[in-house]
């Protein structure tokens, strides 16, 4: 990537990045407040609302990560049911500290949705620059997972499957049961297995 380029990325980033601190600060400060006044006083009204808001940050990365590793998950996977749950957690508490009007409620709302906007905004750019990433490796297109060499998280998961099927079945995985396991493709399983069975031949 160019200077330019690296510039013109980093001003493309900024607006979402100050869009997702001004909201998480004005969601931050409504979970807060509604804390404190039902008896969360002091620094744990401020841990509750640090929580709602990691969460939903956390479990955002965690959709992004199991994409980047071409994990297959439902729709309503964990961390969508735990951002789910954060944001109508986080809009609770907004909707709390609101003047009982239409548009006191729907300003008390902003922070919140803007929040989640922003954190769905920088997934969506996180999953973009992976699959960028990817179609830039010869004999990769579209959607396929990286290259399982590059990835020691997931060859980690494969040789955690590749024991606890040993100990299962008594005999060596198979590249479908690895592929059904870890929901991954044909190549990236083969790939995966042929590292697992080079390591054991090296011990």
């Amino acid at each position: 990537m160019t200077g330019s380029h690296r510039v013109a990325a980093a001003l493309d980033l900024v607006p979402v990045v100050l869009l997702a601190g001004i909201a998480g600060a004005g969601s931050f400060t409504h979970i807060r407040d509604t804390a404190a006044r039902h008896g969360q006083h002091g620094p744990m009204s401020w841990a509750i609302a640090v929580s709602v808001d990691l969460t939903c940050v956390m479990a955002a990365r965690e959709r992004q990560r199991d994409r980047r590793l071409a994990i297959a998950v439902r729709r309503l996977s964990w961390p969508a049911l735990v951002l789910a749950g954060g944001v109508l957690l986080s809009l609770a508490a907004n909707l709390a500290q609101a003047q009982p009007t239409a548009w006191g409620q729907v300003m008390a709302a902003t922070p919140c949705a803007a929040f989640l906007v922003a954190v769905s905004m920088l997934e969506r750019r996180a999953g973009q620059h992976a699959s960028a990433a990817r179609s830039a490796v010869p004999g990769q297109d579209g959607p396929s997972p990286p290259v399982p060499g590059q990835d020691e998280t997931l060859l980690a998961l494969a040789r955690r499957a590749a024991v606890k099927y040993q100990a299962e079945h008594g005999q060596p995985i198979t590249r479908d049961a690895l592929r059904t396991r870890l929901g991954i493709s044909n190549q990236a399983a083969s790939d995966l297995l042929r590292q697992i069975r080079t390591g054991q031949q090296a011990t």
